[in-house]
């Protein structure tokens, strides 16, 4: 039994009560295969690129100080029949970038793909540049698409002359349909006589029920689980050539994924995530609070009037211990389930700080039954 307080109030913040309550909906609720897992080979692969921004209103890099981006415009104004190596290059409407882009799977040339840009140099706000023509490779080095156009900033930037603003990110943007590709990838679906799926949370549980939900489906013996985090499929004799129509009716078949227990702690917001399968062992906690308060008030003492004496200043320091002196030891029977262990957690009336310390102790004594993870 929880010892609770009469005056107790709720430390879980409304993000933490969404995800609880989705927890605590109906627990047998099932999922479509492609949610969650993939097919291997049915993969985006990511390009880069260096490129150039220009039209920037003076809020580029500093020609002077970023010897790349000079660089780089001088190898641009050559290639477009423009000597400028002699010259003074004052422009600070230039910005070198960085341009990344995903490759969707099975993306076809002349088709286009969204690019996002971001300042390599000391480029303050990339707002109304243009990206000129930068090739786009991936990890093989070979060039798959060519991405050029307006650059839209979410951030914003402004400055006076003794205050500035800043809010989001000015120096990196995005360019939608700024891409065009120039090479499809080679992958050839319908020769597959083997389809694996690859779990996006590998489980042996779920990955057996996939499997089973396959077989059952298809009334064969196709489909095994290889490991948490693979299914291997044999493609049956009257779907060769026809893979696609496999792969949909695979993918919308329902199961029920499985999960481990764990408890998901991020500290800088003080955010808990608690699985539906946390359970701990019998235990007692005990939690209170010993603050100390030190509290500086300045004076001024002045002489009297007409004499000879200095105006001084001091400081009165007052000293105030509290310690929380109604805390109670709380004894937790074993098999406690997620809502049993956060009302009693509440009725404690520790902070959400507090919370974390507690649970990590009780992971460190042994009594819960459930992984940890911090991010």
């Amino acid at each position: 039994m929880w010892c609770v307080k009469k005056s107790c109030f709720s430390l879980i913040s409304a993000a933490v009560m969404l995800a609880f309550s989705a927890y605590l909906s109906p627990a047998e609720a099932s999922s479509r295969i492609k949610d969650i897992a993939d097919f291997e080979g049915v993969r985006d692969n990511q390009l880069v690129g260096y490129g150039l921004i220009v039209g920037l209103n003076g809020t580029g890099d500093n020609i002077k100080s970023i010897d790349f981006t000079r660089e780089s415009l001088v190898s641009m104004l050559d290639q477009i029949g423009i000597n400028a190596r002699g010259g003074q290059i004052k422009s600070k409407n230039v910005a070198a970038v960085m341009v990344t882009a995903n490759l969707p799977a099975f993306a076809r040339q002349g088709s286009r793909i969204d690019v996002m840009v971001s300042a390599v140099g000391d480029a303050k706000n990339l707002q109304g540049g243009t990206l000129l023509v930068t090739p786009l490779t991936g990890a093989d080095g070979e060039v798959y698409a060519l991405a050029q156009g307006q650059v839209a900033v979410s951030g914003v930037a402004a400055q006076g002359g003794g205050a500035s603003v800043v809010r989001g990110v000015p120096t990196s943007g995005r360019i939608a349909n700024g891409a065009i590709i120039e090479k499809e990838i080679p992958f050839e679906l319908d020769s597959l006589r083997t389809i694996k799926i690859a779990l996006r949370n590998p489980d042996f549980t779920t990955s057996r029920r996939i499997a089973d939900a396959i077989n059952a489906n298809l009334g064969t013996n196709l489909a095994q689980s290889l490991d948490p985090g693979t299914v291997e499929m044999q493609v049956p004799r009257e779907y060769r050539n026809r893979v696609v129509d496999l792969m949909t009716k695979v993918e919308q078949l329902q199961v029920q994924p499985d999960q481990n227990a764990k408890v998901v702690i991020d500290e800088s917001s003080g955010i808990i995530v608690i699985g539906k399968d946390v359970k701990i062992n019998k235990l007692a906690i005990a939690q209170g609070n010993l603050t100390i308060r030190i509290t500086d008030v300045p004076f001024v003492s002045q002489p009297l009037p007409f004499s000879n004496g200095e105006t001084v200043m001091g400081v009165n320091t007052a000293i105030d211990i509290n310690e929380s002196v109604d805390s109670k030891l709380s004894v937790l029977d074993t098999g406690v389930n997620l809502q049993e262990l956060v009302n009693g957690l509440n009725a404690l009336g520790v902070t959400p700080r507090d919370l974390i310390s507690i649970l990590q102790a009780i992971k460190a004594s042994g009594a819960l039954q459930a992984d940890i993870e911090v991010i």
